[in-house]
């Protein structure tokens, strides 16, 4: 028998001695007289008993307890000492992967080769589109000179898979430029005046 059980055992005991200890007095009203040291010697071994197994379930569950989180802990270890069949040649692959894509697609932090160039980029003065939505570069320093005629003010934002690489100024009615060190690859030049992307203001700047 667990300890919890006798701890729940004695409990009862114990409530059920108190009612009838109750039921007793109302109806004796000599009770409990010479009968009080024999009444108060069981109710004390009752609670000491009752308080005797509490502690030691107590104690049992924390041994438990310890006992299930070593276990856990030494299954983590297990795991990272001996990782699944495949997951390091994964890991590998697609660090091998990633390698190899960045290389092919490049980008503002790859090494920027080459004599670059200077683009021209206009607004359209009555809509909210570039005259062009593309554009082609060497690698290298790659210049757009935007020119927005327009009363609504614009600019002009290189991006490369979502990530800004380099901004110009937000303008009306005036000319700015932008410029950004880019290796080979595809890019994405637009505006970056809420909505106007969305509407049309971009397009594509490939450098080969």
């Amino acid at each position: 028998m667990s300890d919890a059980t006798v701890f729940y055992i004695l409990g009862g005991l114990l409530a059920v001695m108190a009612v009838a200890t109750s039921l007793i007095g109302l109806r004796v009203q000599s009770f409990p007289g010479r009968f009080a040291p024999l009444v108060f010697l069981a109710f004390f071994v009752v609670v000491v008993s009752a308080i005797t197994f509490a502690i030691r379930n107590g104690q049992h569950e924390e041994q438990v307890r310890a006992a299930e989180n070593e276990t856990a802990g030494k299954e983590v270890e297990e795991q990272e000492e001996n990782p699944l069949p495949g997951a390091e040649g994964a890991n590998t692959e697609s660090a091998a992967g990633g390698e190899a894509a960045g290389g092919e697609e490049g980008g503002a932090g790859s090494k920027a080769k080459g004599p670059g160039g200077t683009l021209k980029l206009s607004a359209s003065p009555t809509a909210l589109a570039f005259d062009t939505t593309t554009l082609a570069s060497k690698p290298g320093k790659v210049t757009i000179d935007f020119d927005n005629p327009a009363a609504l003010e614009h600019n002009v934002t290189i991006e490369q898979n979502g990530k800004e690489i380099a901004a110009s100024e937000t303008l009306a009615e005036g000319k700015t430029s932008v410029s950004a060190e880019l290796a080979p690859g595809t890019y994405e030049f637009l505006c970056t005046v809420p909505g106007h992307a969305e509407a049309g203001m971009k397009g594509t700047l490939t450098v080969k």
